[in-house]
């Protein structure tokens, strides 16, 4: 997934046709009537859609749409014009469509080629191969810091001439106010993936990920995890039975013990399956967040280095601290390119990245420590200097993970065209999901795609959705190719 910078882009050779579409779904008895009848809805609402609503009971006061056509009026420059309009002004809960604001901020305000820095200092010396010293990582919030990056890190501390370090590790967390760290959240499943705070030094998402599947070679369950650790103990007491994969996790039972509190990082930890699992499974993902921080980074660092070659003069126990006056700077390490981690925010969704993008465009612009509030003044400011007010806009971390983020369908579609006429604007579209290819559209929509099989230049749907429960939104942008339409944005 990189991203196409490319003057003879898809973009730019077409007229665009964007909707921004939020939709608040709630109970039908929470309405007391529907403010406008369905022959009233029809001067806003296309047929189908009206048809839909009634079908499944969803008032018509409980939508939003805004649809504007888009012409190159001259070079470099669009207009737009309005061609559906229901509801549009009305501030609306945009769940993950708010992605959308944070990443075209992020772009703009940040550039493309932006790196995240990761910077690593010692209090010791370096002799004969060995750092006689500690460690001090001071984070400023890498969204991807994985194991594939981690192990680029190993390298370059060994490129120092470090083969043993005899020290501790230590964490700087300094760039963001405590309160943003918090593990709040709206649902109360505070093990799942999309539920990790930020973090700024966020390692694999915090998230234990493991790979389950039928043996290849023999009736058994093959159990492998990612990102490796130090001290991890994976126990497969599961049994395979003779069912259908649609309900694998039903009879599935995960404990970790002990779990980690961050009393003691380098204690071993065992991670133990049993119960059923169906043969029928090929290979499914479970992911859990059950390891405090600084035991997932302590000893997520240690097996990275571990791998890489390097040893401990013993294992080390991760503490939070700020790096000394005294210390000095061994390694800045940078991740990868703003464009790469936006493709990653939009295409999967990914809640805890598009955060930590909005709480770096505070700490750039406003200094450490970052918080959501100077987050969203940043991008308040940059909306202003783009001529957009938003007045009804809320944002709470930027990623659409909450009850309070809003802002109106009619605003939304502002932003995406407004978005055609920036630079980045290439960089932001090849972020958006494509509908029977990749991230969370890459199984939708296919029924629709099978339509236009037959033809040589098939339609592109790239498309951005957003759901909670009670709440489904979108962006959308429609192209037309000489007879051919082409559609991408969302439910």
């Amino acid at each position: 997934m990189r991203t196409q910078n490319s003057s003879s882009s898809v973009l730019a050779q077409a007229h665009v046709v964007l909707l921004g579409l939020a939709i608040l779904l709630l109970a039908p008895q929470a309405y007391s009537a529907v403010l406008a009848s369905m022959d009233a809805a029809l001067k806003f609402i296309p047929k189908a859609v009206a048809a839909s609503l009634e079908k499944n009971q969803i008032p018509k006061d409980a939508i939003s749409i805004s649809v504007m056509e888009i012409d190159q009026a001259r070079p470099g420059k669009v207009t737009a014009k309005t061609e559906v309009d229901w509801r549009s002004q009305q501030a609306m809960n945009p769940a993950s469509t708010m992605k959308l604001i944070t990443t075209l901020a992020g772009l703009d305000v940040l550039g493309p080629q932006y790196r995240w820095r990761t910077n690593i200092y010692t209090d010791g010396l370096i002799r004969q191969g060995t750092l006689k010293g500690n460690l001090y990582l001071q984070g400023t919030g890498d969204p991807k810091l994985i194991p594939e990056e981690f192990a680029k890190m190993m390298n370059a501390i060994q490129n120092l001439g470090i083969q043993k370090i005899d020290g501790n590790l230590f964490f700087d967390r300094s760039a963001y106010a405590p309160s943003v760290m918090e593990h709040n959240t709206i649902d109360g499943e505070s093990l799942r993936a999309y539920n990790v705070p930020p973090d700024p030094l966020l390692y694999a998402f915090r998230t234990l990920s493991f790979q389950l599947g039928k043996s290849r070679t023999a009736d058994f369950i093959d159990i492998s995890y990612t990102p490796p650790l130090s001290k991890l103990k994976v126990v497969n007491q599961m049994q395979l039975v003779n069912r259908s994969c649609d309900d694998w996790k039903s009879n599935l039972r995960f404990n970790l013990d002990p779990e980690g509190d961050g009393a003691t990082t380098n204690q071993l930890l065992t991670a133990q399956f049993s119960g059923s699992f169906p043969n029928a499974c090929k290979g499914v993902n479970y992911n859990v967040v059950a390891l405090d921080a600084n035991t997932f980074l302590a000893q997520g660092f240690a097996a990275a280095w571990e791998l890489s070659g390097g040893t401990w003069a013993q294992a080390p126990t991760g503490k939070s601290g700020t790096v000394p006056l005294a210390a000095r700077l061994l390694l800045q390490f940078e991740g990868i390119p703003l464009a790469d981690d936006v493709q990653d925010i939009n295409k999967f969704s990914n809640n805890v990245m598009a955060r930590q993008l909005m709480l770096t465009l505070a700490l750039e612009k406003m200094g450490k420590p970052a918080t959501t509030e100077n987050g969203e003044l940043v991008i308040q400011s940059w909306l202003k200097g783009l001529d957009l007010q938003f007045p009804e806009l809320v944002i709470e971390n930027g990623s659409g993970l909450s009850r309070n983020e809003a802002v109106s369908a009619e605003h939304l579609t502002q932003l995406l065209v407004a978005a055609r006429n920036l630079s980045v604007a290439d960089t932001f579209y090849n972020s958006l999901p494509i509908a029977g290819t990749d991230g969370t559209m890459k199984n939708r929509l296919m029924a629709h795609l099978r339509k236009f099989l037959h033809l040589k230049k098939k339609p592109e749907a790239r498309i951005k959705t957003g759901a909670l429960v009670d709440v489904r939104s979108g962006a959308r942008a429609r192209r037309r190719m000489g007879d051919q339409k082409m559609i991408f944005g969302g439910e």
